[in-house]
């Protein structure tokens, strides 16, 4: 295993463990730093994980975001929506264990876990 991928088990891992147990709603937003020419296979990777997670228990919603500038740190950036940490640890956890997003070449990736503080939703 390259330094890259330690790395990102490492974040994920960190996520897992430092994440809040309130039952209240999350919101796991996933930096990607994607190389040239890999924007593709990490598509298909989100896609399987999508589809693993959306039939897990907690799972509200996802979305994909594609980065307008094509200098951006950042290529894509998943927002999903859990109603719990917990709920989102546990189904972290089998997505990983499972197998379903693997380790890409010069992919890194940044999940974090957060709280909605103000809401002008309408």
């Amino acid at each position: 295993m390259t330094r890259a991928p330690k790395i990102a088990a490492l974040a994920v891992a960190a996520v897992l463990l430092s994440a809040p147990p309130a039952a209240a709603e999350v919101t796991l937003i996933n930096l990607f730093e994607v190389p040239p020419g890999g924007e593709a296979e990490v598509i298909a990777a989100w896609e399987r994980a999508r589809d693993f997670l959306s039939a897990e228990p907690g799972y509200i919603s996802t979305r994909l975001h594609r980065a307008l500038a094509p200098d951006a740190p950042y290529a894509l950036v998943n927002v999903a929506r859990w109603e719990s940490a917990e709920a989102f640890r546990a189904a972290a956890a089998r997505l990983q264990a499972a197998g379903v997003f693997p380790e890409m070449a010069g992919v890194r990736y940044t999940p974090g876990l957060f709280e909605v503080l103000r809401d002008d939703s309408r």
